[in-house]
């Protein structure tokens, strides 16, 4: 026995070997020590090596890895957005504080008195139009409220001729009155429709449009005056510095490529203030024309007029009491 407990020592390797290797335990019987004939591959394995003053790490990355691959476009693009984000900064600051001094009275501004005065006579059109159609679509409300209680009333009035034989004909005079008056009060409302959403086009779209591009020339006249003192602040610093010559140049660029769409959105404006004035005069003429025809000749009792009215304006009127046609009417 102690002789092969010393020959099983002798057999045995060194210390000063295997101090410079990191085992992790032995693999079972079955399974060799150097299998490679896994069914998931590995992507990346790291050896060790030990022993030695300075550490040493070897990597093996996968083919697959971002490192190795690079994705350039996803780098543009960033690169794009940071670049976008800087210029929006800058370029927001540079109007605010154009517009801090202006209200302090430190610089000044660009001014188009014609223009400005133009622009404040359509927002008050726009204000006292918006007014007309608030009130007209109460009217039209509250209209449409008396037409079907006279409906209702004209077939209350109906149900107790056929119930009262005493007054049987009286029933019938106030159950036919309500229902002429519910057949022209649909006829009437059929006009006060039509007038409210012509008025409402007219002001939340056709006005509105305008008034989206006056913003934007507002803005745009914000940001000339801004890039246009920054230009007459780095000339007067260029005057006496003369290393400021490439910063002069770039601001200047960015001042000319500012007041050329300043100008084509003053340009803009006044071409959409002159057709939109056209315009206003030509559907307001037509739709006051339509309203005071169709209001005079309803409570003059003027049947033939009002219905007269509708056809000349191609206004098709639905009983509000009416149900919705069928699928196979459609």
């Amino acid at each position: 026995m102690e002789r092969s407990i010393h020959e099983m020592l002798k057999d045995a390797p060194s210390l000063n070997d295997s101090d410079s290797a990191v085992h992790s335990g032995t693999p079972p019987p079955h399974i060799p020590n150097n299998c490679n004939n896994d069914s998931q591959p590995r992507p990346a394995t790291i050896n060790l090596t030990l022993g030695s003053p300075t550490s040493q790490m070897s990597v093996t990355v996968s083919p697959n890895t971002p490192i190795q691959n690079g994705d350039t476009q996803t780098m543009r693009t960033a690169q794009s957005k940071i670049e976008s984000i800087k210029n929006w900064s800058i370029s927001t600051y540079k109007c605010t504080r154009q517009l801090m001094y202006e209200k302090l009275g430190k610089t000044s501004r660009t001014v188009d008195s014609e223009l400005e005065t133009q622009i404040e006579l359509l927002r008050d059109t726009q204000r006292k139009y918006c007014n007309v159609l608030r009130l007209s679509r109460a009217l039209a409300s509250h209209f449409h409220h008396v037409v079907q209680t006279q409906h209702a009333l004209g077939e209350a009035f109906s149900e107790l001729a056929q119930k009262s034989p005493e007054l049987q004909e009286e029933f019938l005079y106030n159950s036919e009155t309500q229902r002429n008056l519910t057949k022209n009060g649909e006829t009437l409302l059929g006009a006060l429709n039509f007038f409210v959403s012509s008025v409402n086009t007219l002001c939340n779209k056709t006005i509105e449009d305008t008034l989206f591009t006056v913003r934007q020339y507002e803005t745009a006249r914000i940001e000339y005056d801004a890039y246009r003192t920054d230009l007459e602040a780095l000339a007067q610093v260029t005057k006496n510095d003369s290393s400021n010559a490439a910063r002069l140049e770039a601001a200047q660029a960015h001042y000319e490529e500012h007041k050329q769409n300043f100008e084509k959105l003053r340009s803009d404006v006044s071409i959409k203030l002159k057709f939109l004035d056209e315009n206003r005069i030509k559907v307001m003429h037509k739709q006051l024309l339509l309203f005071h025809n169709a209001v005079s000749a309803y409570f003059s009792g003027n049947q033939t007029a009002l219905e007269a009215t509708l056809k000349q304006f191609n206004i098709k009127v639905k009983s509000p009491n009416s149900s919705l046609p069928s699928w196979l009417e459609q």
